[in-house]
């Protein structure tokens, strides 16, 4: 767990990699119960912790941490992959993610796959949005997504 500008962050890690990432809250304790854990180290340890503290201020950040994917599905880490793809700033439609992945038409299958992601921040389903433009979900939140998108607008260079 990791204390950021915009508050707590949870990470939870397997020798693989990072398993799951919690959007940031302002009580610690709502991390763990979201988790499921009841205490949790509080240095998530090769520069992670640094790199969210400098996402959540506005500063663009390339996260290279390996994940644990352990339960996704092939389709899935597709979809995936190809989000990380999308630079700081910009965004994407669900239907270019699909073209991208080669199953064009599976545009709402993306979208699903991205509902799901285990660990938004460092696969940046934010940035993925409906064709007409709309906000399309997220997982925490409408105004989350908002928020981070136009962080992310105002400090791309």
């Amino acid at each position: 767990m990791v204390e950021t500008a915009q508050g707590w962050v949870g990470i939870e890690a397997s020798e693989q990699g990072v398993r799951r990432l919690t959007l940031p809250t302002k009580n610690r304790n709502s991390v763990l119960t979201e988790l499921g854990i009841e205490e949790q180290d509080l240095s998530p340890g090769s520069g992670l912790g640094d790199r969210l503290r400098h996402y959540f201020v506005g500063q663009p950040v390339v996260f290279k941490e390996g994940l644990d994917l352990t339960g996704t599905t092939d389709f899935q880490k597709q979809v995936y992959e190809a989000a990380c793809r999308i630079p700081y700033g910009e965004t994407r439609s669900y239907g270019q993610l699909a073209e991208e992945i080669g199953r064009p038409g599976a545009a709402r299958a993306v979208g699903q796959a991205l509902g799901a992601n285990p660990v938004p921040i460092l696969i940046p389903c934010h940035r993925v949005l409906a064709s007409d433009g709309g906000l399309g979900g997220f997982s925490g939140g409408i105004k989350t997504k908002q928020k981070l998108l136009a962080m992310e607008k105002k400090n791309r260079k």
